[in-house]
């Protein structure tokens, strides 16, 4: 039994062996092992070189000090101390130079509202002061070494165009500010469409307006609010619309997308957003001679020193004091067929004789309760040939409208912001609400 198991083993061995040779040519693997002495081969033997190499020091980075940049503007009352403070300055030295060195002097007369920048370290010393100084130019106050130096930048003006939209819902004021409007732009607004809507009156919920105004800003902080480029008010369902064009270096003014002068000869009001106190009447009963009269004028409250706008290119024909109208001034317009009196005023514009030209918009005197009254307000009144005429109401010349020659130039602007208008009309405005 042992010896037929063995002869069964060596059976299958034999068979393992030619199974695997005779597979191996249809494999195409032939594997042969040699061993030859590295001199035979005609090689160099190989030698094995340590060097020590010195690598080159590498300095250490600088370490990094942390800054960090805080923006304030001036308050009524400040002082260098109480602004430092706010800015977040913990630097007597700093403290010291601001309020007695003679080249930090602009930085103690800043006006209130005036925005001043801080850059402080960690610790809260102050590394760089900046704010902008007279004709938009930069004030930088910096620290070099252990003193502060103070060096100017001068003015790099860039003009930015901006647009807002707005609804009624209270007063135009209301409205503006929640528009984002600053008060230069919408004084500008009331002014450029007073001769067709008489914002004392007129004005009712649900009017909009849409303007595009310029922005001016100085080493990027802003300097003041630009002349509105472009806009549009809808009142009681009837739009308005004015383009600003400039036809010289020294003319220029607002016309209709057609070209024609959205300007009147004349300003419905010579003060903007005031309250009429007393219309145009030939009967009312007199607050200070306690009897009935004609009032040949119109009565805008206000504040004193309230500024008091002309209403028209004219010549002042007369400055002073003169009976019930108290300081008054007088001004000529078209060749005297036209004449605007402002009464009851506090004070005269700096310089005003008589003789003298001024523009339509140009301020000539202040609000007052000089003379006859019984309160400060503006008396206003308008003459065409010499009779008074009710300034709210009488048919306004209109201005001249763009000449041919500058008739092309016109169009390619006006197309430009009437298309904006266009695309704003419709804006959402629920965000006013």
């Amino acid at each position: 039994m042992l010896t037929q198991n063995l002869l069964s083993q060596e059976r299958k061995l034999k068979l393992r062996w030619f199974v695997t040779l005779s597979t191996m040519p249809l494999l195409g693997v032939v594997t042969a092992f040699g061993l030859v002495p590295e001199s035979k081969l005609g090689l160099d033997s190989t030698k094995l070189a340590v060097e020590e190499l010195a690598l080159p020091k590498v300095a250490p980075a600088p370490a990094t000090v942390a800054s960090f940049w805080r923006s304030e503007h001036v308050q009524r009352g400040d002082t260098v101390a109480e602004l430092l403070r706010r800015l977040n300055v913990d630097d007597a030295a700093a403290s010291n130079f601001l309020r007695t060195d003679a080249t930090a002097e602009s930085f103690r007369k800043l006006a209130v509202g005036k925005e001043v920048q801080a850059e402080t370290s960690a610790a809260g010393s102050l590394v760089a002061l900046r704010y902008l100084g007279e004709n938009g130019a930069q004030i930088v106050i910096e620290k070099l070494g252990e003193d502060f130096k103070a060096r100017i930048l001068p003015a790099q003006l860039e003009k930015r165009l901006f647009v807002r939209t707005g609804e009624i819902k209270t007063s135009l004021y209301a409205a503006t500010d929640a528009a984002g409007v600053p008060e230069g732009a919408a004084n500008q607004l009331t002014e450029i469409f007073s001769g067709d809507i008489d914002f004392h009156h007129d004005l009712k919920r649900g009017d909009k307006f849409t303007v595009v105004y310029e922005m001016a800003y100085s080493n990027g902080a802003l300097v003041s609010t630009g002349r509105i480029q472009a806009a549009e008010f809808v009142n009681q369902g009837q739009a308005y619309r004015a383009v600003y064009f400039q036809r010289d270096a020294e003319h220029g003014d607002y016309y209709t997308p057609e070209g024609k002068s959205v300007r009147k000869a004349f300003l419905r009001s010579p003060i903007a957003f005031s309250r009429i106190s007393s219309g145009f009447s030939n009967s009312r009963f007199h607050p200070v001679l306690n009897k009935w009269r004609a009032h040949k004028g119109v009565d805008f409250a206000a504040p004193i020193g309230t500024p008091v706008k002309a209403t028209s290119d004219g010549v002042v024909s007369y400055v002073g004091n003169q009976n019930g109208y108290g300081n008054v001034v007088m001004v000529n317009h078209q060749g005297g067929r036209y004449t605007t009196v402002y009464g009851h005023l506090s004070r005269y514009a700096k310089g005003l004789y008589r003789g003298q030209r001024i523009g339509q918009g140009d301020v000539i005197a202040f609000v007052g309760m000089t003379g006859m009254t019984s309160g400060p307000h503006l008396h206003y009144e308008f003459k065409l040939d010499g009779q008074q005429r009710d300034p709210l109401r009488v048919a306004l010349p209109n201005a001249m409208p763009v000449d041919a020659t500058n008739m092309p130039a016109f169009r390619s602007l006006a197309d430009n912001f009437v298309a904006r208008l266009n695309q704003l009309r419709n804006t959402n405005l629920a965000k006013l609400d």
